[in-house]
């Protein structure tokens, strides 16, 4: 007989489900995470996990938007506290770490990730666009922010810096540092 669980266990579960498929994405992948592991770690049977997920699919999809939308929450605190180009300096230093530490967010060009898309539905290929789309715009609903430069030109540039991910282990310097060094130089530039 199944076990029942109080909607707290299932709220913790569930919590816990999220917390180890975002570990297990970043260190192993999609394709390598086990779903029988992700639950072990969770304390429950992977018969128990159809209570809280349809597929992996939908835990994945759900892991995603989460973390996308904790790190729009975590920018727009950022800014709360400092509404000018030194909250956005410190944004994109924060975004660069957690990418960093997640690097499934923005690692969206590899195998695994086309793997992981390939098997989703039109919805969560649909839910994901938009937490990207809402995460992309963070800056320019902001009206304390003037930029210099065209909006296009500005995506580009932080497109530009945040791909420093993808060579960050071939650097001969601490690429946390090289990475402020260049926002901290270019803030003045792009901001009025």
């Amino acid at each position: 007989m199944a076990r029942s669980f109080t909607e707290q266990e299932k709220k913790n579960i569930r919590v816990k489900l999220l917390e180890e498929c975002a570990k297990g994405w970043s260190k192993y992948g999609y394709k390598k995470t086990n779903i029988d592991e992700l639950c072990a770690r969770s304390g429950i049977s992977k018969g128990a996990f159809y209570l809280f997920f349809t597929s992996k699919e939908a835990l994945f999809c759900e892991t995603l938007c989460l973390v996308q939308d904790n790190l729009y929450a975590l920018a727009n605190e950022i800014l709360d506290k400092s509404p000018n180009k030194y909250g956005f300096a410190e944004v994109l230093k924060t975004i660069y770490r957690e990418y960093c530490k997640n690097s499934f967010i923005c690692n969206t060009k590899s195998v695994d990730f086309i793997a992981f898309t390939n098997r989703l539905s039109k919805e969560q290929l649909t839910a994901i666009a938009e937490y990207s789309q809402k995460s992309g715009q963070i800056f320019f609903n902001k009206p304390y922010l003037k930029f210099a430069i065209n909006k296009d030109k500005v995506i580009s540039v932080i497109t530009a810096l945040l791909s420093m991910i993808s060579v960050k282990d071939s650097m001969c310097y601490n690429h946390f540092e090289v990475f402020d060094f260049m926002v901290d130089n270019l803030v003045d530039k792009i901001f009025e």
